[in-house]
């Protein structure tokens, strides 16, 4: 299974406060709007994003159709493909993609330790 660019989601207390210490860790700023409270951060093929009051928890992050530079990948599973095969294994679902559509969608899940899983398609 192709699920794209991977990075983790970080839910941080005050934005300017983490990136400064992700540039100290040799990160820069990649994409991102800090006027709506998000950044993503990055180092060689090393994706954080910074995320300040959006949510709770970190969130594991892939990016179908998108390598670590959100190039678009022209062979790629699509969010709605690997949402069935995790549904035939009996996967729960936490959010869901609408199947009868095309294009961007996500869903999450969570693995078994309660960690949110977000399958974010962009393309």
């Amino acid at each position: 299974m192709k699920l794209g660019a991977f990075s983790i989601s970080l839910a941080v207390k005050d934005l300017n406060t983490s990136k400064a210490f992700y540039e100290n860790l040799g990160f820069s700023v990649f994409a991102g709007q800090p006027e709506k409270n998000y950044l993503i951060m990055k180092n060689g093929n090393a994706l954080v994003g910074l995320f300040q009051g959006m949510f709770d928890n970190n969130i594991l992050t892939f990016n179908p159709g998108w390598d670590e530079s959100a190039n678009k990948l022209e062979d790629f599973d699509d969010v709605r493909s690997i949402q069935k095969h995790l549904k035939q294994h009996n996967v729960p679902f936490v959010t869901e993609a609408d199947e009868n559509t095309s294009g961007p969608a996500s869903f999450v899940v969570l693995d078994p330790d309660g960690n949110a899983i977000l399958i974010d398609q962009h393309v």
